[in-house]
C-alpha cells in the first residue's frame, strides 16, 4: 500500500481525496497496490465529511510520517506551498501539483531538488487542468522537436468568448454571468486580462525547449478589449476569436505571445468553444496533434493529480525526470513577426485606410460610421506605425496564420 497526503481540501484537493476514494478498485487494478489518503492537510474542519477521519493541521505531522510516501500540494500560490514542497522533496517524498504559479515561478528548482532526493516532481494539472499534455511532452513527444504549440488554456475566457459571439452580448454582460455561474472568480483579472493563460504557456514552452521561460517576458493581452461588434465583423468572415497563447521556434529564435486572434474554420481550434481548452502541437516529424477537454474543473483537474500519484507510485525511490533547466531560454520581440492584422478604423474614408495601410480587404455592412479591414502581411512593427500614421484606429486584432 502506498500512502500519501493531500495539502489544501479546498476544490482541488477535496476533488483528489474524491477521485481515491471513489476509483479505489479502478486504481489498485492499475498499480496493483492500493493507494492510501493517510492526512490531508488543512485549518479548517469539515462536518460530516469522511475527510475528518485523517485531517491535520500540521505539516510536520506529514512530512516527519516516513509512511508518506507522496505528496498532492493543491493549495495553490507559492506561501506556504514553496515551502512545504521544498521540505517534502528533501525527504524524497514525491510531490505531484495543480500549482501552475509555483511550477512557472520555481520549476527548475524544484525538478533538481527532486532529482537529488530520489523522488519526483508532477505536474500534469497545471496546465489544461484534465487534458493529458504534459505528460505527453515528456514521453511520448521527446523523440520531436517541436516547432509550435497553440492553446487554448483558460476556460473562463474562452466561455466569454462563445458567449459574445453566439448570443450578441457585450463583455461586461458575459462577465458577470460567467462569475454567476462559478466559470469566473470575483477578481477575474488573472484570466480576462492573459496572465493565467501566460503562465501555462510559459511551463509548456519550458518543457518544450528544455529552458526556462518567465511569464514576464511574454508579451501578454487580454480580452477585455474585444466588443460584440468585432464579433458581427466575425461572422461576416466567417470567423471567430479566441484567446490565444503560443509559442514557436523559427529558426534560431522564439516567440510567444498571448493576445486574441481572429481564427478560421481550417484551424482545428476554431470550434473549442465554452470552457472547454485545447493545446495545438506542431511537430518536425509527426505533425500536428490536439489535446482536448476540460481545462478546469473539480474532478477533471483532481483526475490529472491522481494519474501524477499513480506515475510516482509505479516508481518509488526513482526520479521521473523532466528536463527544464534554470537556463533561460530568450524568447525574440515579436516585433519583427510577419502576419495579417484585423483592423478597425474611425471614418468611413476608404482612401485614407488604404494609404496608411497599404493594399488592403474591406468588410462591408457592419457598423456605422466606421471602416473594417484585412491588411496584408507585415510585422508587428509596421503595423504599429502604420497604426500611429492613421490615428484613427478603434481596435486590431491579430490574425493567426
Amino acid at each position: 500500500m502506498v500512502k500519501i497526503a493531500i495539502l489544501g481540501y479546498g476544490t482541488v484537493g477535496s476533488g483528489v481525496f474524491e477521485v481515491i476514494r471513489q476509483n479505489k478498485d479502478v486504481i489498485t487494478g492499475k498499480i496493483n497496490e492500493a493507494i492510501e489518503v493517510k492526512y490531508v492537510l488543512d485549518l479548517k474542519t469539515f462536518e460530516d465529511d469522511p475527510v475528518t477521519e485523517v485531517l491535520t493541521n500540521s505539516f510536520d505531522d506529514i512530512v516527519n510520517d516516513p509512511e508518506v510516501e507522496i505528496v498532492c500540494e493543491t493549495m495553490g500560490g507559492v506561501k506556504p506551498a514553496y515551502e512545504f514542497t521544498r521540505r517534502a522533496l528533501e525527504k524524497g517524498k514525491s510531490v505531484c501539483t495543480s500549482n501552475k504559479e509555483l511550477v512557472e515561478m520555481h520549476g527548475p528548482e524544484l525538478l533538481k531538488l527532486a532529482k537529488a532526493n530520489n523522488c519526483s516532481y508532477l505536474f500534469e494539472a497545471s496546465v489544461g487542468g484534465g487534458i493529458p499534455i504534459i505528460r505527453p511532452l515528456r514521453t511520448s513527444l521527446a523523440q520531436e522537436e517541436i516547432l509550435s504549440i497553440t492553446g487554448i488554456l483558460n476556460g473562463t475566457t474562452n466561455y466569454i468568448l462563445t458567449k459574445m459571439e453566439t448570443e450578441g452580448l457585450a463583455f461586461a454582460d458575459v462577465l458577470k454571468r460567467a462569475q454567476e455561474k462559478g466559470y469566473a472568480e470575483k477578481n477575474p483579472d488573472a484570466d480576462v486580462l492573459g496572465f493565467d493563460a501566460c503562465r501555462k504557456i510559459a511551463i509548456l514552452t519550458s518543457l518544450a525547449y528544455g529552458k526556462n521561460v518567465s511569464y514576464a517576458d511574454i508579451l501578454t493581452e487580454g480580452i477585455t478589449a474585444i466588443t460584440d461588434t468585432d464579433f458581427a465583423y466575425m461572422k461576416k468572415l466567417g470567423a471567430t476569436i479566441k484567446l490565444f497563447a503560443k509559442s514557436l521556434k523559427k529558426g534560431d529564435k522564439y516567440y510567444a505571445i498571448v493576445a486574441p486572434f481572429v481564427v478560421t474554420d481550417e484551424n482545428p481550434l476554431f470550434g473549442v468553444n465554452g470552457v472547454y481548452n485545447a493545446i495545438l502541437l506542431n511537430c518536425n516529424m509527426g505533425g500536428e496533434t490536439m489535446y482536448y477537454g476540460k481545462g478546469a474543473g473539480k474532478l477533471a483537474t483532481a483526475s490529472a493529480v491522481v494519474a501524477d500519484v499513480l506515475d510516482c507510485a509505479r516508481h518509488i525511490g526513482k526520479n521521473l525526470d523532466t528536463r527544464w533547466d534554470e537556463e533561460k531560454l530568450e524568447i525574440s520581440p515579436v516585433d519583427s513577426f510577419v502576419r495579417r492584422f484585423f483592423v478597425r478604423v474611425s471614418g468611413n474614408d476608404r482612401a485614407a485606410a488604404a494609404d496608411a495601410f497599404g493594399e488592403i480587404t474591406f468588410i462591408d455592412g457592419v457598423a456605422e460610421g466606421e471602416c473594417g479591414f484585412i491588411t496584408g502581411e507585415m510585422s508587428e512593427a509596421d503595423y504599429r506605425e502604420k497604426a500611429a500614421k492613421a490615428g484613427n484606429v478603434i481596435a486590431m486584432i491579430r490574425m493567426d496564420s
